[in-house]
């Protein structure tokens, strides 16, 4: 139901109880009562509906019912609650916030309601209705402020309520994201690096079919066990995804290193520094870093030297791979970008390019925080 219905309801509800309560004579206003006849009940009509417009015009439905309120006490017709009306009016100002308005309006109605009384022959008998017009002036007044107040704070939480869902509604979508480019980091780097050992090998299986059935039975062999361990990779993945624990890390290079050198790589490997355990996230970068690294020199770099080297300090680890075959042709793609973002999201960073005496070089610098 809409608020001008509601308010047409309340208008009608008014004249019907103001109406009844008078003729009933359940209030009076002094010895100097007049009866009610015609033209009073069509101020108390006027005041009454008046509050049909209570929410659309509420100061000019509150100075209606105040001037039909005024007219009806000024007549001395019976009652008190002709005035219900314009104390509505005061109420409903207070709670749409226009207070000197409320107040301007109160004002008036006290002024004029004791003005009248103050000029009447006989002073106010105890008990008449009127005396008490000013309590009830500042009552509507109070409690069009308190309504008022309630109505702003529960605005206010449903606005954080709203800010909040909001909130986690875009934290969800940024961590499912995070998971994605993680999950497609993770088997672009393992499943990559198997299936270039792959490819090579059977390249060279094929090369040396009828020649040299020996070499090619050892390709074949390198074959199997790329593809054993691109299963196992990808189980790996699977189970961080299921909160396992990951395979893969610094420890796990000299098997990396061998896989390299059976895919035809002359790989030299060297460690610097006095080895440590690094946190989980360091070390599977770090892991992830060099494989791709040798990958590179796989599919892009033809049969080459590639040194790996692998530093150890206090502040953290330095990766570094260089190899002296060819600069390569490939367009561009995710592995040099996917080895820099893994870098950088443990607070390190990674540099690639020509190195000085031809070939490629990755560097890359991963922080460890200071162990307790």
């Amino acid at each position: 139901m809409n608020s001008r219905r509601i308010d047409a309801l309340v208008a009608a509800g008014a004249l019907v109880a103001i109406t009844g309560g008078t003729y009933a004579n359940l209030s009076w206003t002094g010895p100097g009562e007049r009866p009610l006849d015609p033209a009073g009940v069509t101020l108390i009509v006027v005041a009454s509906l008046s509050l049909s417009w209570r929410r659309a015009a509420p100061l000019a439905a509150g100075l209606v019912a105040a001037a039909a309120g005024i007219a009806y006490y000024f007549a001395h017709y019976p009652g008190v609650f002709a005035a219900a009306p314009a104390l509505a009016s005061v109420y409903t100002l207070a709670s749409l916030g226009r207070r000197k308005a409320a107040i301007w309006l109160a004002v008036t109605l006290a002024v004029a309601v004791y003005g009248l009384m103050a000029l009447a022959d006989q002073d106010p008998a105890l008990g008449d209705g009127m005396t008490l017009l000013s309590g009830w002036l500042v009552a509507m007044v109070v409690v069009g402020e308190v309504a008022r107040g309630r109505r702003a704070y529960l605005r206010a939480v449903e606005e954080r309520a709203e800010e909040a869902e909001r909130t986690r509604e875009e934290a969800a979508l940024r961590r499912a994201g995070e998971e994605r480019l993680w999950i497609a980091q993770e088997l672009h780097d393992s499943l990559t690096h198997s299936i270039s050992v792959v490819n090579v090998q059977a390249a060279v299986a094929m090369e040396l079919l009828e020649r040299d059935p020996a070499r090619t039975r050892e390709a074949l062999a390198a074959i199997k066990e790329s593809g054993h361990e691109a299963m196992n990779e990808l189980r790996a993945t699977l189970g961080v995804l299921r909160q396992a624990a990951p395979d893969g890390g610094l420890a796990g290079l000299p098997r990396l290193v061998s896989r390299a050198e059976g895919a035809g790589l002359r790989v030299s490997y060297t460690v610097s520094g006095a080895p440590y355990a690094a946190p989980p996230e360091v070390d599977r970068a770090a892991y992830r870093i060099v494989q791709e690294a040798l990958t590179n020199v796989l599919r892009h770099a033809g049969a080459a030297a590639v040194a790996v080297a692998v530093g150890y300090d206090p502040a953290g680890i330095t990766l570094r791979v260089d190899n002296d075959g060819e600069a390569g042709t490939a367009g561009p793609g995710m592995g040099l970008i996917g080895m820099r973002e893994r870098a950088v999201a443990v607070g390190g960073s990674l540099t690639a390019g020509p190195g000085e005496d031809g070939g490629f070089s990755v560097r890359a610098e991963l922080p460890v925080p200071v162990r307790s």
